[in-house]
């Protein structure tokens, strides 16, 4: 194993590497330091709810010979939530013979875009981790920001990543999944044809009206879970609201369209009326934290939000009123 000091110098054990590495209670540095291993995560509900399309296109990328899945999509619509949703699959053990029991490892490519020490030797921390994960059988790499590895000139940087990986790719211990926007695709990634002929694309759609809210409904326990306080309704009853979240949240009533997509917009819309309701300490979300997550939101135009609010008005009335919700009293 590696000891990294304070000046980021890595010092090499004397111990065999491969016998650390190959052990299930350790996993290599280089991976502790800037990995997440996907697979290993426990997870509330399926991450990638109503994605089942996407994700077999990744899965078929995956298993063909000399080629990796490259997603490619714009901000904010759940591009590694689609590899999180691979993961909860393969810990499921619902995915073909082909890749049970692999283990997806999520990589902070920022962090690893540099050089080094090792026993006095400069090494770029690209090459540590292949070595690392070249000792791991059954490894799918997951680097989202993936058009870092090549500059804005249309060469690489430090060091031709793919072309390190190809031997490893080639012998199939290792597997690889990338993920971009569909601008930084375009603008980057093209230029470089060696880069992109290793790649299979898969272009990720924004999801839309029923399919958020099918995401709304699977991503809030996660909510629940994480923030300590339950949604105060019934499913049906929150498929009502998320309906009408996702009404008014349509793409030309975005402020900063480019950098709002469903489902993102309206999860934090939602994440927002869990704090209305935890800054108050109440007993759980209701019709006035949502209320108030639309009314405060930024990232609707203005006309829109009223629209928004004066449906809401009509069309939970008798949901207000049963509750004590004095809404007109929340726009004071």
């Amino acid at each position: 194993m590696y000891d990294v000091t304070d000046d980021d110098t890595i010092i090499m054990d004397d111990a065999p590497m491969t016998q650390e590495v190959n052990s299930k209670s350790e996993m290599p540095s280089i991976v502790k330091m800037y990995g997440e291993i996907l697979t290993d995560k426990e997870y509330v509900t399926n991450p990638a709810i109503a994605r089942d399309e996407e994700i077999t296109k990744m899965i078929l990328a995956l298993i063909t010979p000399d080629k990796s899945a490259l997603l490619v999509g714009k901000p904010g619509i759940g591009k590694t939530a689609l590899v999180e949703g691979l993961a909860y699959r393969i810990h499921n053990n619902d995915v073909p013979d082909a890749i049970k029991g692999w283990r997806i490892i999520k990589i902070n490519l920022p962090a690893l875009l540099g050089k080094t020490n090792v026993n006095g030797t400069e090494v770029t921390k690209l090459q540590l981790l292949i070595d690392e994960i070249d000792n791991i059988d059954k490894t799918i790499l997951f680097i989202d920001e993936v058009h870092l590895l090549v500059s804005k000139n249309g060469g690489s940087v430090d060091v031709d990543f793919a072309n390190m990986l190809k031997p490893y790719l080639d012998r199939g211990r290792i597997l690889m999944i990338g993920a971009t926007t569909s601008e930084e695709y375009e603008a980057y990634i093209l230029r470089d044809r060696a880069f992109v002929r290793r790649f299979i694309k898969i272009d990720i759609a924004e999801a839309q009206g029923a399919d958020v809210v099918k995401i709304l409904l699977g991503t809030v326990p996660k909510f629940e879970k994480k923030m300590g306080i339950k949604m105060g309704y019934t499913e049906f009853q929150q498929e009502r609201i998320y309906e009408w979240i996702v009404e008014y949240t349509s793409e030309y009533k975005r402020i900063y369209e480019v950098q709002n997509r469903y489902p993102d917009i309206c999860l934090t819309m939602i994440s927002s009326a869990f704090s209305y309701a935890i800054y108050e300490s109440a007993p759980a979300v209701s019709l006035k934290h949502i209320y108030l997550a639309m009314k405060n939101t930024n990232t609707i135009y203005d006309d829109a939000k009223e629209k928004a609010l004066e449906d809401f008005k009509v069309r939970f009335a008798e949901m207000c009123e049963r509750e004590g919700i004095d809404i007109n009293a929340l726009d004071n």
